[in-house]
């Protein structure tokens, strides 16, 4: 088979996903939805760095909120206070909050789910009186005003349509690399880490190592997005990097799947789409309504595709009705 076509058939996916994405701008001109479209681009960044996290290695992270801070303050301050160039800012901001992430990743990811669980939470919520308190340095509740575009030459980077090129094209290549990564050694060895440490161990990989390092990942990949976020609105504010947040992106990503990368956009979608569409029917009731439709979806979707699979797969073993725990309750593929 011509390489060409073979490639275009094992990829045929995700090309068409990227050609349907990036032509967006061709027929849709209202300035608001395309900036609701490429801020949902920066929550999909943000939803595949936990994917690789949560959905590959089974390592809970409450504390993604305070690394899209750590990315879009780094950048801020970078730009306005130091001078750097935007993109040199994104790039270190992108460093600073994957070695946090290590040095934070060390101790806590020694832990092992509520616990895990909480010492997140409580990284996220010493991020945010940190941002609170140096006021100095990050301006306190005020916020940070006057950020720069990004810009190549003379040409800014911001405007909705290029904006949105911009972060669906970064996003691209980081689902490509998430994609990528899933079906490597190492995505085999993040699996096997999820399903059983121990197990995982015996077979020679060094889940310690593993944790951090996909923990890295996450967290550079929620810098990156939370720079492109700040770099485009010109404005942040602490508000925006509560555990709140934290919670709305575990959210997106358990109801988008976790046994696969792709489900980090369907989660996305909901939980940028969901919200935009409530507004238009009662502003005062959307986050009553949003927190109750996603209550909702958890139960029906998740719940009913697991229990259809218990169902079948008792069918196949001659065993109905018997406790047989899909992929997904174990949290495996």
């Amino acid at each position: 088979m011509n390489p060409t076509l073979a490639f275009a058939r094992r990829h045929a996916g995700y090309l068409i996903f990227a050609v349907l994405v990036m032509t967006i701008p061709l027929y849709l001109s209202d300035t608001y939805y395309l900036s609701v479209l490429a801020f949902m681009g920066s929550r999909f960044m943000m939803a595949l760095g936990l994917s690789l996290l949560l959905g590959q290695a089974g390592q809970i992270s409450l504390g993604q909120a305070a690394f899209v801070g750590i990315g879009a303050y780094g950048a801020a301050i970078l730009t306005t206070r130091l001078g750097f160039n935007p993109w040199l800012a994104l790039v270190l901001a992108a460093v600073l909050a994957a070695a946090i992430a290590g040095l934070v990743g060390i101790p806590a990811l020694k832990l092992k789910g509520y616990y895990l669980a909480m010492a997140t939470l409580g990284v996220n919520e010493i991020v945010y009186i940190l941002i609170v308190q140096l006021k100095g340095l990050t301006k306190g509740t005020d916020g940070i005003t006057g950020i720069p575009s990004l810009a190549v030459g003379g040409l800014d980077l911001t405007t909705p349509k290029a904006y949105h090129l911009l972060v669906w094209g970064v996003a691209l290549i980081m689902l490509r690399f998430a994609l990528n990564l899933s079906r490597s050694r190492v995505g085999r060895s993040l699996r096997a880490l999820r399903r059983s440490e121990p197990a995982a161990e015996s077979l020679g990989v060094d889940t310690s190592y593993r944790k951090v390092q996909v923990f890295m990942l996450a967290a550079a990949f929620a810098s990156i997005a939370g720079s492109f976020d700040a770099f485009y609105v010109h404005y942040i504010s602490p508000d925006s990097y509560t555990i709140t947040f934290s919670i709305i992106l575990i959210t997106g990503v358990v109801i988008g799947g976790l046994g696969t990368i792709w489900g980090a956009f369907w989660g996305t979608a909901a939980i940028v789409i969901l919200p935009e569409i409530l507004k238009r029917v009662n502003q005062d009731v959307t986050n009553l309504v949003f927190g109750v439709l996603l209550i909702a979806i958890m139960v029906f979707w998740q719940g009913r595709t697991g229990g259809l699979r218990v169902w079948a797969k008792g069918r196949l073993h001659g065993r109905a009705g018997s406790a047989v725990v899909p992929p997904e309750a174990r949290g495996e593929d």
